[in-house]
């Protein structure tokens, strides 16, 4: 993979083992992440697979930031082709004890910070779309997340934030097809420092489902040509499973009989309804907890 790519939320975990992935496909890679220390190891590692890699710490969701890592791409590598926005972080709370700070926190690092680079991206594809009369190469890989499927009672925040980055996939997606850019998101199902409260420890095999590296070969296939024709898609990932997930369907429509609705009509319309299905079904993909790695 002769291309240019920046990783976000690098320095550990998911963010690492995506970054390495995309080196070790021969991309040349700008890593970004709040921890220098852990980034400048990473940033040695992938440069140790042959390829060459840059560096830019700081916070995702500060506007000096995702500049830093786009001018590194496009400056320093001659360009950008791939995006993959990572960066995150969790405060978990019930949402009657969710402070100011822990909502907007996690909203601004996850949805801002994956918006800004995404920005960034979208306008050097565009300019260069123009300036050579064709479309380009550019993927996005966003990082959304079963939470926002399922509507998690302790992170409102957290699921909030990733269905707005499933929104920014899809209007990525069909905003910039026409420029030559492919835009997904994934749900994955790693073992990481966010999750570990969730995961537990690891259990020291080789053949660990939750290992971020199983995310990390599906990240780089969707930077890859072999996916060119995937776009606006949503996955969730675990071990050797990729489950594409269906778009949401219109399950019924209730039509006035004089084509305006007061409360007693749409009682009588949709009471019935209600009643006879199962209160539990609500708009969350609960499906979702049933899908497990294959045997």
């Amino acid at each position: 993979m002769d291309k240019v790519a920046i990783v976000t939320g690098a320095g550990a975990g998911l963010g690492r083992a995506e970054a390495l992935a995309l080196a070790g496909a021969g991309a040349n890679v700008v890593l970004g992440d709040i921890d220098p220390d852990a980034l400048d190891a990473v940033v040695a590692e992938a440069s140790a697979l042959g390829v060459e890699a840059i560096g830019r710490p700081g916070d995702v969701a500060l506007r000096e930031t995702a500049d830093a890592l786009t001018a590194a791409a496009v400056e320093t590598f001659g360009g950008l082709h791939v995006l993959v926005n990572n960066a995150g972080m969790v405060r978990d709370r019930m949402l009657f004890n969710m402070s100011d700070a822990e909502w907007d926190d996690v909203v601004r690092v996850h949805l801002r910070g994956h918006f800004l680079l995404s920005r960034n991206a979208a306008g050097h594809w565009r300019s260069a779309a123009k300036d050579r009369g064709e479309p380009v190469y550019g993927r996005i890989v966003n990082t959304a997340s079963e939470a926002f499927l399922l509507g998690s009672e302790g992170q409102p925040n957290y699921a909030a934030a990733k269905a707005g980055i499933v929104a920014l996939t899809l209007s990525s997606a069909r905003g910039l097809a026409r420029y030559g850019v492919r835009a997904n998101a994934i749900c994955p199902r790693a073992r990481t420092a966010m999750t570990e409260h969730v995961f537990g420890p690891a259990p020291g095999t080789d053949d660990d489902a939750l290992d971020p590296e199983n995310v990390a070969r599906f990240v780089s296939y969707l930077a890859a040509p072999a996916a060119e024709v995937i776009n606006g898609q949503v996955f969730v990932i675990y071990g050797g499973m990729v489950a594409l997930l269906a778009a949401p369907s219109v399950e019924q429509r209730f039509d006035a009989a004089d084509g305006r609705w007061n409360t007693e009509t749409l009682a009588a319309a949709l009471g019935p309804y209600f009643a006879r299905r199962d209160p539990e079904r609500t708009f969350a993909c609960t499906e979702v907890m049933s899908l497990s790695e294959p045997p």
